[in-house]
């Protein structure tokens, strides 16, 4: 008999959810940084063996919407509850039960199984633990609890070993040889994202959407043209650096990650644009990909 069924990571920002899908499927395929809303999409993974089939989705941190970018995110977030088989809600130790009651209240009344993984235990000792659990046991009564760190790949084996049990029978949803329902495009996107997300401070990374223009492909290396948008003249001047420094660095670094996903060599030719205010209008955020509705 096969097993196959969908197993979707929900929880606020910067819980280590995408860290853990990583580790899960066992590709890169979420960006994963220490920064908040690095996750705008929700983006899947899947892990298949010969009598199974485990479709992982991450989904951005839940939050409170303060502009439309973040209206999509958090619908992509609330996606993820309707169409799961199983639900693996992470959370860490500095975060309390009480945060986000609204979307705690769904994820409450959901019908699928739900595993609690509280992230991070290595920065918490063991009576505070215990507590811990407790307070998510009142919360969630229905959910398993189990304490991970996904850092240190501990007891992530728990819970890989309950998805396979709690998934249920069913043929394939994908072709056996696809590991995520993205294009290739998405990726580029995404890692050079990455590198926008470390090297700038404050407003910057979150003011950026990157879209590629050329992908071009041969047996051996792949030609790409990517186009990085801001909201600002100020914020593309920030975003080019110095005498085109800054840019030729996150350039060199996106190439370098680049050729290590796709093995192959890479030519990347990156361009900064000004797209005024993007992450408000509803135009510009369907064509960059986004889902408002």
């Amino acid at each position: 008999m096969h097993k196959a069924g969908f197993v979707n990571i929900v929880g606020n920002p910067n819980v280590g959810k995408s860290t853990l899908m990583n580790l899960l499927v066992g590709e890169r395929i979420s960006i994963a940084t220490f920064k908040a809303q690095t996750t705008r999409h929700r983006i899947m993974g899947i892990l298949n063996t010969e009598d199974m089939q485990i479709v992982f989705s991450d989904t951005p941190g839940v939050l409170k919407p303060n502009y439309k970018l973040q209206e999509s995110m958090l619908n992509f977030s609330q996606s993820a509850l309707v169409d799961a088989d199983v639900l693996l809600y992470v959370t860490d130790t500095v975060e309390k039960p009480d945060k986000n009651s609204d979307f705690m209240e769904k994820v409450r009344n959901i019908k699928v199984p739900v595993l609690l993984l509280i992230n991070k235990i290595d920065l918490i000792n063991q009576d505070l633990l215990i507590k811990l659990v407790e307070e998510w046991h009142e919360m969630l009564p229905d959910a398993e609890i189990i304490p991970i760190s996904a850092k240190a790949k501990f007891n992530t084996d728990v819970v890989m070993k309950r998805i396979k049990e709690l998934i249920p029978d069913s043929p394939p949803y994908f072709d056996k040889d696809q590991w995520t329902d993205k294009p290739a495009r998405f990726f580029v996107t995404e890692i050079i994202r990455e590198k926008i997300l470390l090297y700038y401070d404050k407003e910057i990374p979150y003011s950026v959407e990157v879209v590629v223009e050329k992908f071009k492909e041969d047996a051996k290396s792949i030609h790409i043209n990517a186009v990085i948008y801001v909201e600002r003249d100020s914020q593309k001047g920030i975003i080019i650096g110095h005498q085109g420094k800054a840019l030729k660095k996150v350039a060199t670094e996106s190439r370098k990650t680049l050729e290590h996903f796709f093995g192959k060599s890479i030519y990347l030719e990156t361009f900064v644009k000004v797209d005024k205010d993007w992450r408000s209008s509803d135009k510009e955020l369907k064509n960059f990909g986004y889902q408002l509705d």
